[in-house]
């Protein structure tokens, strides 16, 4: 029985490919073990039990960038985290180490090495984060999830993804989705989506162009998000919502997205066919710019900023592309040639060749 030490956290773009190869691991090796590090404050905090995994906790140690009392504590803090992750690969017997970035990737990368015990590690985005950078250097076993990823030797396998993602049949599926969200299953449906945090700008920026999107016949799932308060146009057949536990129906309702490009939003955009407006998030290290670069230029996506969602460019841009049915099947062609959906699965083949190599 093989016994899987999972590491990563703090974000979604963390946490859902983690679970989703843990997915993939439960259903292949019932009787594997399966425990996942991660700290108290990420999201994997409350997503990890949810779904029936262990959780083990370390201490949220961020990269010291400049210096500072931090920075000077940083050694000694690092130094015991990796000390409890070398005793936890020992005392449950851990055969493998998958990490996906985060604050508690990188003890359990150098944790790993001390033990002898093999890593693999998975980049999701285009501009790899820095503990994963670290991490690559000391294992020939790297997963990324888009090619031009700048991390030598890399394998691109993909994004890991949700089953109802991967298994997801949008045509036979849209009525009952668009019936799901009080949405008319004859009208072009237009998906809006800032993430699990939501989007100011781009909420906003569609939002003030309600009446003109729904006189146009076109009607919206606007899924608002966590962060910013909730504006609901009041408009019949712009439909806002908090959050969405069903994408897999929203996609299946949508016939074109506008969305941050977020790495797993990317891939499951481009995965499934599903023509989009992608607005990267301009704050941070400018990752999501890269994300989008394969959808984009494959011509299944428009890149937009923040500062051009007016109700100008909804008028001439967003309303004549959602209008156009031809367009918008050729763009779902080749957004699916940019995407892939069995990331999963060609991330857990290299882990076993991890496993099987350190075998022999």
């Amino acid at each position: 029985m093989t016994t899987y030490l999972l590491a990563g956290g703090g974000t979604a773009g963390h946490v859902n490919p983690l679970l989703a190869l843990a997915d993939l691991i439960r259903r292949e090796e019932p009787g594997a073990g399966i425990i996942v590090l991660g700290t108290r404050e990420g999201l994997e905090a409350r997503l990890v039990p949810e779904r029936g995994y262990e959780l083990v906790h370390i201490e949220r140690l961020p990269f010291p960038r400049r210096p500072n009392a931090a920075a000077l504590r940083f050694p000694v803090r690092f130094a015991r985290a990796v000390s409890q992750v070398r005793e936890l690969i020992r005392s449950r017997g851990v055969d493998v180490v998958v990490g996906f970035g985060g604050y508690a990737s990188a003890p359990a990368y150098r944790a790993a090495a001390r033990e002898g015990v093999p890593t693999v590690i998975h980049e999701a985005n285009a501009k790899p984060g820095l503990a994963n950078r670290w991490g690559a250097r000391s294992t020939p076993h790297v997963a990324v999830t888009f090619a031009g990823t700048p991390i030598a030797g890399a394998r691109v396998t993909g994004m890991p993804l949700r089953p109802e993602i991967t298994g997801l049949d949008r045509a036979a599926l849209r009525d009952e989705a668009r019936a799901h969200f009080g949405l008319d299953p004859a009208r072009s449906t237009l998906l809006v989506t800032g993430g699990s945090l939501g989007a100011r700008a781009l909420n906003r920026g569609i939002a003030g162009s309600a009446q003109m999107l729904v006189d146009a016949g076109i009607q919206v799932l606007h899924v608002w998000g966590g962060l910013t308060e909730l504006e609901d146009p009041g408009v019949p057949g712009y439909v806002v919502i908090p959050y969405c536990d069903r994408m897999d129906l929203a996609f299946a309702a949508c016939d074109l997205a506008v969305s941050r490009a977020g790495s797993t939003t990317v891939s499951e955009l481009a995965g499934l066919g599903i023509p989009a407006v992608l607005v990267p998030y301009a704050v941070g290290n400018g990752e999501q710019r890269f994300n989008a670069a394969d959808m984009v230029e494959a011509g299944g996506a428009l890149l937009v900023e923040d500062g051009e969602l007016t109700p100008q460019w909804v008028h001439d841009v967003l309303v004549p592309l959602l209008l156009d049915d031809a367009r918008l099947e050729a763009m779902s062609r080749r957004a699916r040639s940019a995407g892939a959906l069995d990331g999963t699965e060609r991330l857990l083949e290299l882990v076993r060749e991890a496993v099987g190599a350190a075998g022999t």
